[in-house]
């Protein structure tokens, strides 16, 4: 190992150089001309560790240093040590760059590191779909230039970084965004962009939950209130006016009972995971035991019902579900379609799989509504759905239970023709 260079070694060796030349120059004569002659060999040997040492850090690439000898030796040696320390340092530091990048570009959020006069240093992939931006391409360029938006432009001139920022996103209005920015390094900020768009529609979805079913609540508890405070007076209580007022109390209670089962049975299908689909379920059976509650369903109205049903056809899944989702399409088909008018109820086999299909000869759906038909509480004509004693809320358990079993709801419909509701379960259920 060479040791560092001192004072006391470089006196040491300027020593042992000029101790030879004094000593012949003090025999034989011209001390001071041997003694220059020395000093210009030295300079001249000096020169040349010089110009190696020049030739090695800008024209040689190697990492091992030139040999060296005298004082030079430990120059070149603790220089050779500096390059190692620092390209094993950056070594480490592109080790780390990477992991963070690594890391960042993992995260399901749109990152960007940018400095305080607002110049990109990096975004992830995800920060390049989700607001637009290109990389390399942007780096260096003002993030308001980029992304134009009144809002964000003056929440990046502003600078206050404590709340976090919501906007329609300038690419996809149907979007929304949102911005959160904290300090990241000395002069830099880091900035977090999440797509809530899905989170806004679940608060508005659950709002809207709220308030159905709270209207849908208040207008038979309105009606019971009204009745029970004309019981008040005794004379109300046994004269003409109890039969009918017992008659409408007992109606607004069976809806507030057909509401809350369907709501109880909407919220357990959703919480539950997905069912194990390994029980057999006799789904000819359970249709048979549907047409009949459909005979008595219909009464007065003699609805002309024939179920066609392959008797052979059973499947796995998930008994009460399977239940809910066919009964309510039933159940529907009675409810909404005109007296004596034909439903037809179909269960048999397609090479896609079993198919169930419950066709009404009613009024028709028109096109705008089909796709929101599976949506809590809502009703194509509500005045006619309170009528019927229609929540709503039907159509969206047979989208959930059918989901649990790889199926969809299709619906068909044209107006003043009828309707059609179908679902095809997959093959892999077949019994």
């Amino acid at each position: 190992m060479v040791e560092r260079l001192s004072w006391k070694k470089l006196a040491w060796e300027l020593a042992f150089f000029y101790l030879p030349w004094f000593i012949i120059g003090w025999l034989f004569g011209g001390l001071p001309w041997l003694l220059l002659g020395a000093t210009v060999a030295m300079l001249l040997w000096h020169l040349h560790q010089q110009i190696k040492l020049s030739d090695w850090l800008w024209k040689d690439k190697s990492l091992t240093p030139p040999s060296g000898t005298g004082s030079w030796e430990p120059l070149f040696n603790g220089i050779y040590r500096l390059q190692k320390r620092n390209r094993r340092r950056r070594k480490e530091l592109a080790n780390l760059i990477r992991r963070f990048r690594n890391g960042a570009e993992s995260l399901p959020d749109a990152v960007v590191v940018f400095e305080s006069d607002g110049s990109i240093v990096w975004c992830n992939k995800l920060a390049q779909e989700l607001l637009g931006l290109r990389m390399p391409d942007d780096n260096g360029q003002h993030i308001s230039n980029l992304i134009r938006a009144p809002e964000f432009v003056s929440y990046i001139a502003e600078a206050n970084y404590d709340i976090p920022l919501e906007m329609r996103s300038h690419i996809n209005s149907a979007r929304t965004l949102e911005f959160r920015t904290m300090p990241y390094a000395e002069g830099e900020f880091l900035m977090v962009v999440r797509d809530i768009t899905q989170l806004k529609q679940l608060e508005g979805m659950r709002r809207n939950f709220f308030a159905n079913v709270s209207h849908e609540l208040r207008t038979p508890m309105t009606v019971l209130r009204g009745y029970l405070e004309m019981t008040e007076d005794p004379d109300m209580v046994i004269g003409p006016m109890w039969p009918k007022a017992h008659g409408v109390m007992t109606e607004q209670l069976s809806r507030m009972e057909s509401l809350v089962e369907q709501l109880l049975t909407l919220s357990k299908i959703e919480a539950a995971a997905k069912p194990e689909l390994d029980h057999d379920v006799d789904v000819p059976a359970m249709l048979d035991v549907l047409q009949k509650e459909a005979q008595t369903l219909s009464g007065d109205r003699e609805h002309v019902l024939t179920f066609d049903v392959d008797k052979s056809l059973k499947v796995k899944g998930n008994d009460d579900q399977l239940r809910s989702a066919i009964s309510n399409l039933v159940y529907n088909a009675v409810k909404h379609t005109p007296a004596q008018a034909a439903i037809s109820v179909k269960w048999y086999r397609t090479d896609k799989g079993p198919r169930l299909e419950v066709t009404d000869s009613g009024e028709g759906i028109p096109p705008q509504h089909l796709d929101r038909l599976t949506e809590r509480f809502y009703r194509v004509d509500k005045a006619r759905s309170r009528e019927t004693g229609g929540s709503g809320l039907g159509l969206a358990i047979v989208k959930h239970a059918l989901s649990h079993h790889d199926a969809e709801l299709e619906i068909q419909s044209e107006v003043g023709m009828g309707s059609t509701f179908a679902f095809t379960l997959p093959e892999r259920l077949t019994c």
